[in-house]
């Protein structure tokens, strides 16, 4: 074998000794299975013998403790703390007291709510970072624009918000109503 193909063996090594363990819980070997959820190591002796482990262990990072910051609700130190949608900053009182810093912040874009007219547009984005323009009187009003709206009135329809969208013929100004079909190029 040459020296570039024992390297591809190499590398893989820690994953195969895993599946010569013994099960904690009956002593019998480990294997490697597979499920939707992807690999994990599983009992031989299933299902007499219910253990199971991922194949790859997360390291879980410990909460950081932040000096001279305090909870606004109970007064407790402030710490950074791993949840699972990722980091965040949360009150050490937990689960006394739920405060939970806001970790993004909501612009308002100065433009009224076309379907209510009694709250404003707001930008916020979702956990998964995409920011989108919702009314701030939800959940009230559900009214919801994925594009950056710009407050002019449409000419075909009358509707009062229009949306900035990039093309590939460039940035455009439509009507985010679906029956309408204005369309101009931004200016």
């Amino acid at each position: 074998m040459s020296n570039s193909d024992k390297s591809l063996f190499t590398l893989h090594e820690h994953a195969l000794e895993k599946e010569h363990e013994l099960c904690p819980d009956c002593g019998e070997k480990l294997l490697i299975k597979n499920s939707k959820k992807g690999p994990f190591l599983g009992c031989s002796a299933y299902p007499d013998c219910q253990y199971t482990r991922p194949v790859v262990e997360h390291e879980r990072i410990e909460d950081k403790v932040l000096a001279g910051s305090s909870c606004p609700e109970c007064g407790h130190l402030l710490a950074v703390k791993q949840g699972r949608y990722g980091m965040f900053i949360g009150c050490t009182n937990f689960p006394e007291c739920q405060h939970i810093e806001e970790t993004h912040h909501q612009d308002d874009v100065n433009i009224a709510c076309p379907k209510c007219s009694s709250g404003e547009l707001m930008e916020k984005t979702n956990r998964y970072g995409k920011t989108f323009y919702s009314c701030d009187q939800y959940p009230k009003c559900k009214y919801v624009l994925n594009y950056p709206p710009v407050a002019e009135t449409c000419p075909l329809c009358q509707w009062p918000v229009l949306v900035k969208r990039k093309m590939a013929s460039g940035e455009v100004i439509i009507c985010p109503e679906k029956k309408c079909t204005y369309k101009r190029k931004a200016l």
